[in-house]
C-alpha cells in the first residue's frame, strides 16, 4: 500500500509508486495504516516520525497527518487512494460498477482506528457494509469448506500490525471468536527498519560515512533490506550490493556485504519475541491450553520467515498449517463475508468480539468498564 505524489502533480498508487520511491522518498507514503486514527502526540506516531522518509504533521484536531508536495493529507485520505485503485481494478475486471465493500482491519484496532478506516472507504466512494477483523477473515477463508468442528488460532504478522485470534469453527458453519490480542505497531516494517539500521551502522564502520540523514541512500537501504529479508526466508545467506550508495571527496562509495539468515534473526529476535505474550494472553482469555488448539494458521507475509514459524510452533506446540495463502487469506475471507451479505452464501454465521474493554468516563475522570474485552458483539450494556 504505497501512495506517491510526483512533482508534476500526478498521484501514483501501488507498484508505480513503489518503483519511484528512491528518487522521491519525501513524497512517497507507505505503512500509513499504522497512523490511521492516531493522534500526533501518540508514542507510536513519535516513533514513526524518526523512521519515516515522509513528513508527519499535526492536524488542527491533534491527529497525525502527512505532507507531500506542500499539501497535507489525512491517513484516511491516503487509505482512500489505495481503495480507489482497488475499486478501479475490480471494476475493470468485472466490467461493472462496484459500490459495496467489506473492509478488513487489524483485530486490535481501537474504535477511532476503525472509524478512520471506514472514512477511507467513504472517501473512496464505497458503501462499507461491514468492517471485519483480519484474523477472523482469514479463518473464514480457511474454514469455508471444512466439515468438521475445530478450534483454531490465527497468527497474523503483516506489514505493520500483529494480531492473534483464537476461534471455534462448528461443523454447522458458526465461526465464534473466543479471544483476540495483538500489537498495532509491530510488523514487517519494523523488521526492515532493524536491518536498515544495521546496514547503515556497518557502512559507517566500514567507510566512515553516516548515511542516516541521506534520504535517497536510506531509501535504497530500505529496498535492499526488504529484498534481503525475503531472500533469507528461502536461503541461508544473501549478498547486499549497492553501488554508488553515496560519495565523499575521495569519490563514490559502494556497499558490498554478505548477510546470513542467523545474523538477520539475531537483529529481529526481540521483534519476534514481542508476538509471544499476546498469544499467551489470547489463550488464557479463551481459557484454552495450547494442546486444545487443533490448528494454527499463519497469515501475513512475515510468517514466511522460518524463525517466525519456529516461534509459532514453540508457542502452540504444533506445526502451523500451510493450507492458506498468507497474502490472500484475508481478502478471500472478506469476499466470503461479502457473499453472506448478497445471500450467495447462506450457511455461515460469524460471531466476533470487541478486542478492547469499553467503558465511560465517570466522576473524577475515572474509566468505568462496562463491556469487557473479548465480549461477543453486537452487545449492549447500560448502568
Amino acid at each position: 500500500s504505497v501512495v506517491a505524489f510526483t512533482a508534476d502533480g500526478e498521484r501514483l498508487v501501488g507498484m508505480p509508486a513503489k518503483r519511484q520511491s528512491v528518487t522521491n522518498a519525501k513524497n512517497t507514503f507507505y505503512a500509513t495504516k499504522r497512523l490511521i486514527g492516531r493522534k500526533f502526540d501518540d508514542a507510536e506516531t513519535q516513533k514513526d516520525l524518526k523512521l519515516a522518509s515522509y513528513k508527519i504533521v499535526k492536524a488542527s484536531n491533534g491527529d497525525a497527518w502527512l505532507e507531500a508536495q506542500g499539501k497535507v493529507y489525512s491517513p484516511s485520505q491516503v487509505g482512500a487512494f489505495v481503495l480507489m485503485k482497488m475499486k478501479e481494478t475490480a471494476e475493470s475486471y468485472l466490467g461493472k460498477k462496484v459500490k459495496d465493500a467489506v473492509v478488513t482491519v487489524p483485530a486490535y484496532f481501537n474504535d477511532s482506528q476503525r472509524q478512520a478506516t471506514k472514512d477511507a472507504g467513504k472517501i473512496a466512494g464505497l458503501n462499507v457494509l461491514r468492517t471485519i477483523n483480519e484474523p477472523t477473515a482469514a479463518a473464514l477463508a480457511y474454514g469455508i469448506n471444512k466439515s468438521e468442528g475445530k478450534v483454531i488460532a490465527v497468527y497474523d504478522l503483516g506489514g505493520g500490525t500483529f494480531d492473534v485470534s483464537i476461534m471455534e469453527i462448528s461443523k454447522e458453519g458458526v465461526f465464534e471468536v473466543k479471544s483476540t490480542n495483538g500489537d498495532t505497531f509491530l510488523g514487517g516494517e519494523d523488521f526492515d527498519n532493524a536491518l536498515v539500521n544495521f546496514l547503515a551502522a556497518e557502512f559507517r564502520k566500514d567507510q566512515g560515512i553516516d548515511v542516516s540523514k541521506d534520504i535517497m541512500a536510506m531509501q535504497r537501504l530500505k529496498e535492499a533490506a526488504e529484498k534481503a529479508k525475503i531472500e533469507l526466508s528461502a536461503s541461508a545467506q544473501t549478498d547486499i550490493n549497492l553501488p554508488y550508495l553515496t560519495m565523499d571527496s575521495s569519490g563514490p562509495k559502494h556497499m558490498n556485504l554478505k548477510l546470513t539468515r542467523a545474523k538477520f534473526e539475531s537483529l529481529v529476535a526481540d521483534l519476534i519475541k514481542r508476538t509471544v505474550e499476546p498469544c499467551k494472553v489470547a489463550m488464557k482469555d479463551a481459557q484454552l491450553k495450547s494442546s486444545e488448539i487443533d490448528e494454527v494458521i499463519l497469515v501475513g507475509g512475515m510468517t514466511r520467515m522460518p524463525k517466525v514459524q519456529e516461534t509459532v510452533q514453540e508457542i502452540f506446540g504444533k506445526q502451523p498449517t500451510k493450507s492458506v495463502n498468507p497474502d490472500e487469506a484475508v481478502a478471500v475471507g472478506a469476499a466470503i463475508q461479502g457473499g453472506v451479505f448478497t445471500s450467495d452464501i447462506t450457511d455461515l454465521l460469524l460471531l466476533d468480539v470487541t478486542p478492547l474493554s469499553l467503558g465511560i468516563e465517570t466522576l473524577g475522570g475515572v474509566f468505568t468498564k462496562l463491556i469487557g474485552r473479548n465480549t461477543t458483539i453486537p452487545t449492549k450494556k447500560s448502568q
